[in-house]
This record gives C-alpha cells, sequence and structure tokens, in this order.
C-alpha cells in the first residue's frame, strides 16, 4: 500500500460510517432548513403579497429555481481548480446566510436581491458538501450507497423542518418574519461546519495552495479575485429577474454546453472511463425529466394544497402550505430508515437493483403517486376538495419514487466520475435539477388558475387533474423505457454498480 495516499477515515463499530458523515449531515440539515423553509414560501408570497399574476410568479420561480441549480455548475469548478471544498462550503454558506436575512427586510428591493445572494451562496455550498461526503468512501464502498441516503435523511429533516416551521411563521405571522428564521437556521449550519471542519483533515483542501493565495494584480489573491467576481453577479441575476422572459435561452443553451462539455472530457479519456462518463451522462439527461414532475411540490401543489386539499383534522384546520412543504421531506425522513437498510441488505443477498434500474423505478413509483392524486380528483369532483389521506399517500409514492434517484444520484456522480472532476460532475448533476426545476415551472404554469376562479374549488380542480394525469402517464412510460435499456446504460458503467 502507497502511504502517501490519503486513507479512508476507520469507521467506529457501532455505526458502520465516518464520524465525519454525521458533521456533514447537520452543517447540511440546517442549510436545508433554511433553504426549503424559505422556498416554501416563495410563490404564495408572490401571488398573495406582491399581487403578481400567476404565470409571472411560476415563471419568476422556475428563474430562481433554475439559476439556484445552475451556479452549483460553477461553484464546482471554482472547487476543483482553485478553493476546494471547504472553503467553498464556508463561503457559499455566508452568502447563503446574507441573503435570507436580506428577504426578511421589509422593503421593495430586497426580494430579488435576498434570492439572488442565495442563488450564488448556493452554488459554492451545495456541490461541495455532498462532494466531501464521497471523500470519506473508497469507490466501491458496499456503505456508499447507504452514507448517502443517511445524509440525504439530514437534507430531508431539515426540509421538513423548515418548510413546516417558516410555512407557518410566513403564511400566519408574517412573511418577513418567516424569511428571517430562515436565515438564523443558515447561520447555525455555517457554526456547526466552522467547528467540525477541521476533523475532514486532508479532505476538501485546495489543490494548489500556493498558488491561490498567489497575487493577481495590485497585490490581490487569487482567492479574493473569485470572492468579488461572485458578488458582482449578484446584481446580474436581479436583472435577470427582471428580464425572466430570456431564461429559456439561458437554460437550453446552457443545457447543450454541459452535454458537449462532457462528452469533449469523455473522448479525451480511455475507454473505461469514456463509457462511465456516458453512462453517467445518459442518467443526468433523464434526471431533468424526474424533476420537472417533481417539482410541482414547490409551485403548482402549493396552491393546489391551498384551493382543493381538507385541511381539516379533528376539526383544526392546518395551514396548507406548511402541510404541502413538511409532508416531502417528512416522508423521505420515514423512507431513509427502510432505504439506509434496503440497499445494503440486497447487496448482501447479490440482488440489489442496479443504479440505472432504480432510476427506471424512480419514474415508475412517481408516476403512481401523480395517478394517486389524480383519481382523488376525478372522484371528488363533486366537491372540488380532495381528502388530506389521498394528499398523503400520493406523496409517499412520489417520495419512494425520490428515495431511488436522489440519493443514488449523488453517489452515481462520485462513482462514475474521475477524481480531477467530481465537483463539476456533482454541479452538472445539479444544473440538470436547474433545467428540471425550470420545466417544472412550464408545466406548473399549464395549472394556473383563472382569477375569477380561484375561490371556487369545484372550478379549479380540473385546471389541476388534466396536468396531473399526464405527469402520471408520462413519468411511468419513461421509467418503463428506462428499466428496458438498463442493461446497456449498466454495462457502460464497468464495475461499479
Amino acid at each position: 500500500m502507497d502511504l502517501t495516499e490519503p486513507q479512508i477515515p476507520e469507521a467506529p463499530a457501532s455505526t458502520g460510517h465516518p464520524r465525519q458523515l454525521y458533521m456533514l449531515f447537520f452543517t447540511e440539515m440546517w442549510e436545508r432548513f433554511s433553504f426549503y423553509g424559505m422556498k416554501a414560501l416563495l410563490l404564495a408570497y408572490m401571488i398573495s403579497e406582491l399581487k403578481f399574476d400567476e404565470p409571472k410568479g411560476y415563471a419568476i420561480l422556475g428563474s430562481y429555481a433554475a439559476l439556484v441549480y445552475t451556479m452549483p455548475m460553477f461553484g464546482g469548478m471554482m472547487s476543483d481548480r482553485f478553493l476546494g471544498g471547504r472553503k467553498a462550503v464556508m463561503y457559499g454558506g455566508i452568502l447563503m446566510a446574507i441573503g435570507h436575512l436580506v428577504l426578511a427586510l421589509p422593503q421593495d428591493w430586497s426580494f430579488f436581491y435576498g434570492m439572488a445572494f442565495i442563488i450564488c451562496g448556493n452554488g459554492f455550498f451545495k456541490p461541495n458538501i455532498s462532494s466531501l461526503v464521497g471523500t470519506l468512501y473508497a469507490d466501491n464502498d458496499p456503505r456508499k450507497d447507504s452514507a448517502f441516503s443517511i445524509f440525504y435523511m439530514g437534507i430531508n429533516i431539515g426540509a421538513a423542518m423548515g418548510g413546516l416551521l417558516c410555512g407557518y411563521v410566513g403564511q400566519q405571522i408574517d412573511w418577513h418574519y418567516g424569511f428571517g428564521l430562515a436565515g438564523i437556521f443558515m447561520i447555525l449550519g455555517l457554526v456547526v461546519f466552522a467547528i467540525g471542519k477541521k476533523s475532514l483533515k486532508d479532505k476538501g483542501l485546495p489543490p494548489n495552495p500556493a498558488d491561490l493565495k498567489k497575487p493577481v494584480f495590485a497585490g490581490i489573491s487569487k482567492e479574493v479575485v473569485i470572492y468579488a467576481a461572485t458578488l458582482l453577479v449578484i446584481p446580474v441575476i436581479v436583472a435577470l429577474f427582471n428580464r425572466y422572459e430570456i431564461m429559456d435561452f439561458i437554460m437550453f443553451g446552457l443545457g447543450a454546453l454541459s452535454v458537449l462539455y462532457i462528452l469533449f472530457i469523455a473522448f479525451q479519456m480511455d475507454a473505461s472511463a469514456r463509457y462511465k462518463l456516458f453512462a453517467a451522462l445518459v442518467m443526468i439527461v433523464f434526471s431533468t425529466l424526474f424533476w420537472a414532475f417533481y417539482e410541482q411540490n414547490a409551485g403548482s401543489l402549493n396552491l393546489f394544497a391551498m384551493r382543493n386539499v381538507d385541511m381539516h383534522v379533528g376539526g383544526v384546520e392546518l395551514p396548507a402550505l406548511a402541510v404541502n412543504n413538511f409532508l416531502p421531506p417528512a416522508w423521505v425522513v420515514i423512507l431513509s430508515f427502510f432505504f439506509a437498510w434496503l440497499w445494503p441488505a440486497l447487496n448482501r443477498k447479490n440482488m440489489e437493483p442496479n443504479t440505472p434500474v432504480k432510476f427506471g423505478l424512480s419514474f415508475v413509483l412517481m408516476g403512481l403517486g401523480f395517478y394517486v392524486f389524480y383519481l382523488s380528483s376525478k372522484m371528488h369532483a363533486e366537491t372540488g376538495i380532495i381528502p388530506l389521506f389521498s394528499f398523503i399517500a400520493g406523496y409517499f409514492f412520489i417520495i419512494c419514487g425520490e428515495m431511488c434517484i436522489s440519493p443514488i444520484g449523488l453517489s452515481m456522480i462520485t462513482k462514475l466520475s474521475p477524481a480531477r472532476i467530481v465537483a463539476m460532475m456533482m454541479g452538472i448533476w445539479f444544473f440538470a435539477s436547474a433545467v428540471g426545476e425550470f420545466l417544472a415551472s412550464k408545466i406548473g404554469a399549464m395549472m394556473s388558475v383563472p382569477e375569477g376562479v380561484v375561490d371556487n374549488p369545484v372550478l379549479s380542480l380540473p385546471y389541476y387533474a388534466q396536468v396531473l394525469n399526464q405527469i402520471g402517464l408520462w413519468s411511468l412510460g419513461i421509467g418503463v423505457v428506462l428499466i428496458l435499456f438498463s442493461r446497456v446504460i449498466r454495462s457502460w458503467m464497468g464495475q461499479v454498480r
């Protein structure tokens, strides 16, 4: 063994995982509290408080979501080439905390500027916190998928609490208090990482610390230039919010460039590495469709819950915004225990589905979930109000689908990507989510309810039911296609499962 190589930390026998996983778990948990707590409020805030019409609200939500998942592609590149994971996470977290606190200000200018800070911060934070988890394990370590399922549970504990608390505070007390609460928990996540990052030892350090500190001009180091250049992007993002129509050209243009860039890199590598990148690319492209359907949660399903779901339990009316944004991550937390056990258990019996099959199953399960929404809508067309149980059950299937793609996708990227570009590939994985989120806003806009119909559930329900049916059908069809072609994709992956 080469003793100069970084060693995988020994895992305590009682847990089976390195203790550093749990430090990253809590850092991500509090950051996701803030991120999803704020996101739960956006569409309803724009329509209820800022008085945007629904198509405009969907367009701005789609632009925000697209940009927030596009920036990790650039943040991943900066980390791979210059900053390293630790510095990127800290800087990104600081920018996000500033963004949440700016949103808490009841000023006309604060809404777009707060979102712009969060977008830039997420670009540095998101791909690198996930990449740091991957560095704790060897590529074919059977604990790796389980580790990402545990990490994903941390994401969703934070998201569940954030959606519930910020959703309640924002809708029931004051929108800006909800945004401010998100900022407080972002700061808490930063504190956890700042205290625990030394335990990572040689993981996440800059690839060339001396070069990073080298002056570029006027005595200013490359590191400071990167930080300053990021701040200059903020007014550009604000301008994009004010001209959201051009986001179509930006997102689809960047999508095409990303595919071409992966292919360019792949053809510079040996055959084994090349086909692994081909496999990653196919699954990245399909993931955009998954998120286009799934992310109705943050948009159209928020309004669907407020207008067409019976939120009464035991004579008490629950706040729809809080319930809708609590259910998905709450189901993830519950199901994470099952899936963290399931994959290693099936692996020991040589029965674990390979990654392409898991991706196919994710679409099938999600399609079933949307069909539960649709069938319940058809059954209760006379009242226009579906029972809360149907809403909860539909989300159960959708989140089972999510558990077969999102944590598995994170793990897949770290397995199939060469070490020198893993953070960049993680950024492109999140960019696929960006394209999906952008497409989600287009699909959500198809469910826009005319102003005169908004307060009549019988008349508003058909606007949702028709599109929910189409999402279910498309998702089931895509899942079947992926499963049928899984052997071809699996053959490209070599020894990676």
